[in-house]
């Protein structure tokens, strides 16, 4: 357990940081991938296209060569040596109407059928950093509240 003076230091030395500095690990670049249509001309981009999809916190859509679109989020990708090898899968976004609760199908769909991909989704993690959370927390603590609970925000 943190003593008051331990708190303080805490709470000084993340009001010195912005939240441009806070908001994302370093190393990382920031991208803001929302919205974009990357081009999937050769084989590179179409790996490098998809890995940045696997770690997107949104929904993709995926156009298939034979013209079929899916809407989801993609949480898992296996790469093998050739793009028939390599697949990407993918959990469909739930048909307007369709009732809660209703089972989920998965969908695997090889990177060579992938004709074209969108980052059609709002990213949900982005902005948010562990780092924001514990400033966040340490602010509260500081102010003298008591059972803090940092919840999310609501997903649309």
């Amino acid at each position: 357990m943190a003593t008051l003076g331990q708190e303080h230091d805490k709470i000084e030395q993340l009001q010195h940081a912005s939240p441009d500095e806070l908001e994302h690990a370093a190393g990382r670049e920031r991208e803001n991938l929302e919205g974009w249509i990357p081009a999937l001309a050769t084989e590179s981009e179409i790996r490098e296209a998809l890995e940045k999809a696997f770690d997107y916190r949104g929904d993709v859509t995926i156009t298939r060569k034979d013209g079929s679109v899916v809407e989801g989020y993609l949480y898992d990708r296996r790469t093998g040596r050739t793009l028939e090898d390599s697949v990407v899968r993918l959990i469909p976004a739930p048909a307007k109407g369709a009732p809660a609760g209703s089972a989920i199908q998965r969908i695997n769909i090889a990177y060579a059928d992938v004709a074209a991909l969108r980052f059609s989704g709002r990213d949900t993690a982005a902005g948010k950093t562990f780092e924001a959370w514990v400033k966040k927390y340490w602010e509260k603590k500081a102010a003298g509240e008591k059972n803090i609970q940092i919840v999310p925000e609501k997903l649309d």
